[in-house]
């Protein structure tokens, strides 16, 4: 059966072909969303993620983006126009805004040039991408902005990261207010320490911080990418449409 133009739902979710952003987009895809997603560099993995969405019966479509540069955002909406187009729509549904890079550094050692990247990449490019795909969301969609477990808990070498992330999250709460008159509800995930090649693949590959960081979480062991993907996902539908404005913290009960 071909499904209808007024039926499909549509995510844009940004730094897809890898980590909680492929898992997203393939738990999306179960639950019969088609997406639009990004990848900063590697092609052939966003390729990947592009087959299995396919063979869950979904469409998927890989744009590339850095999401530091904002001069690029014009081009990209219009890119997501053109996709869209081709998938009988004129807006999408859904915005994740996910992609993201990792730093540890102590504040005493960290330099004026990391804190610009971190910035370019985790507030600066959120805020700036989110207004430009605006008129290109659905009255009555969602966004869902990723930040960190570590805007709550304080541990040293994570001021930077941990400070863009807080900012998301105010950033959060403003969009949800300023958006509420379309219907559209903005709310924070903020994963605990997930087994995924994020930094390095410390907490997946590094077995002796993998058993600290189940010794501190109350369900006894590191996340994974199927904690937090289908979370998002249920977030995004109608289950949970009254959900609006706020911080959801997904880390099994880390440092409670």
């Amino acid at each position: 059966m071909t499904l209808q133009t007024s039926d499909r739902k549509i995510a844009l979710v940004t730094g897809g072909s890898r980590g909680l952003g492929r898992n997203t987009i393939l738990q999306l895809a179960k639950r019969g969303v088609d997406s639009i997603f990004t990848y900063h560099t590697n092609e052939a993995e966003a390729q990947q993620v592009v087959q299995s969405v396919r063979d869950l019966g979904r469409e998927a479509v890989a744009l590339q983006l850095n999401t530091a540069d904002t001069s690029s955002f014009d081009g990209f909406a219009q890119n997501v126009r053109q996709v869209l187009a081709e998938l009988g729509a004129k807006r999408f549904d859904y915005l994740v805004n996910n992609a993201g890079t990792s730093h540890h550094n102590s504040i005493e050692q960290t330099t004026e040039e990391e804190l610009d990247q971190l910035y370019n990449v985790h507030f600066k490019g959120v805020f700036f991408l989110t207004q430009k795909l605006l008129p290109l969301i659905n009255d009555g969609g969602r966004i869902v902005n990723i930040s960190s477990g570590l805007t709550r808990m304080s541990i040293p070498g994570s001021a930077a990261y941990a400070s863009m992330k807080g900012a998301v999250e105010v950033l959060t709460r403003y969009l949800a207010k300023e958006l509420g008159e379309r219907r559209i509800a903005v709310n924070t995930v903020a994963p605990g320490a997930i087994a995924t090649d994020f930094s390095g693949g410390m907490v997946r590959d590094n077995a002796e911080l993998n058993q600290q960081i189940a010794g501190m979480t109350a369900l006894g062991r590191a996340g994974l990418p199927d904690d937090v993907g289908p979370m998002i996902a249920s977030l995004l539908s109608e289950d949970n449409r009254w959900v609006n404005a706020q911080r959801i913290e997904v880390s099994g009960g880390m440092l409670i």
